[in-house]
């Protein structure tokens, strides 16, 4: 099972204009604590960003899955009515946090239904927005 952190890393970023403003992204990653969550965070973002960068906050994130889809590019977070045990408390949970990886608003809708077939249990879509994410990091397996 993944751990999810959202990451924010801030640096100064050239804009269409050629002015330079200092921006702060968030990023979703797989990591297993706080401190590797920020390393890995550091690894992937370094070939991207010339000059200095730090990472300004890291979050545990409250996302139970992810529905990646190849060639899309933005991420949209469903919110799904479904009850599910958490597996270290037992409690039930009724709300599921699922991030959907979609080019549109519709898309987003499609692949959330596509990820959602196999479920067994009935569910209700409460709601689908876009996230301001720019990329999730998931844990490398080593081959």
């Amino acid at each position: 099972m993944a751990n999810w952190f959202e990451c924010k890393v801030r640096y100064d970023k050239m804009q269409e204009n050629g002015a330079v403003k200092k921006v702060t992204e968030p990023y979703l990653v797989d990591a297993l604590s706080f401190t590797e969550a920020e390393s890995r965070i550091t690894e992937e973002q370094r070939p991207f960003i010339s000059g200095e960068f730090d990472v300004a906050a890291v979050k545990r994130s409250r996302i139970s899955e992810i529905a990646f889809a190849d060639d899309c590019d933005k991420w949209y977070l469903a919110k799904v009515a479904y009850i599910s045990i958490d597996e270290k408390s037992g409690v039930e949970k009724p709300i599921q946090q699922i991030l959907v990886q979609a080019t549109g608003f519709k898309s987003a809708y499609d692949n959330l239904l596509k990820f959602m077939e196999g479920t067994l249990a009935d569910y209700d879509i409460v709601s689908i927005a876009e996230t301001p994410l720019m990329d999730v990091y998931r844990m490398k397996v080593k081959e």
